[in-house]
């Protein structure tokens, strides 16, 4: 991938929700993640791109059920940090939320994609932005998921790293998938001023 394509307006972090990135039920890759995900979100808001957190509503009894603890977001919006915050209740983040009108409001084209799950939520919110002709940037540590445990008679455990790579495999050919979310420039996005301007601070978009 040349330089050019590695620069996006948008940075859409996926269900960085406290159950699943904290605590005994973490995904194993959580501390390393969290590392990548800080740097992309405060290096994006620095250059004034846009900073979207997908926040996903659970069933009862899940983890992430609305208004439990492990719901929250576990990088937290704070007043006057300009990001945006859109619950969702599907994997696909675009799916009968305000995410794509959002997008477009601000003029974006390019974007990438963090968080988790890799194989879910992950993968059906880039798989959509491809479908709707964003072009998509994929870090490949700014992602992660959890080991697939075998199954008696059918498989084998799968580990989580390769359950990862497995999910960005998936995705074909139109995404660009980078080894470090390090590399990763940001730009800003093409209505940032006005958006600025015209944006509440904390904006949440709910279903």
């Amino acid at each position: 991938m040349t330089d050019e394509l590695r620069h996006v307006q948008a940075l859409i972090v996926v269900d960085m929700q406290t159950a699943f990135v904290s605590g005994s039920e973490a995904v194993p890759a959580a501390a390393g993640l969290l590392t990548a995900v800080r740097d992309l979100m405060r290096r994006a808001r620095e250059a004034g791109a846009l900073v979207v957190q997908l926040q996903n509503d659970g069933l009862p009894g899940t983890a992430d059920e609305p208004h439990t603890p492990g719901w929250e977001l576990f990088l937290p919006v704070t007043e006057g940090d300009g990001q945006h915050v859109i619950r969702k209740d599907t994997d696909d983040g675009f799916h009968q939320t305000g995410l794509s009108s959002l997008l477009a409001n601000y003029g974006v084209r390019h974007l990438a994609v963090c968080g988790v799950m890799s194989e879910m939520c992950v993968t059906a919110t880039a798989r959509s932005a491809l479908n709707l002709g964003y072009h998509v940037v994929l870090p490949h540590d700014g992602h992660a998921t959890y080991d697939i445990p075998a199954v008696e008679g059918l498989a084998d455990a799968v580990p989580h790293a390769m359950a990862s790579r497995v999910a960005e495999w998936a995705l074909g050919d139109e995404i660009d998938i980078i080894a470090h979310a390090a590399d990763v420039q940001f730009q800003a996005s093409g209505a940032a001023e006005q958006a600025h301007i015209h944006s509440v601070p904390l904006e949440q978009h709910d279903l």
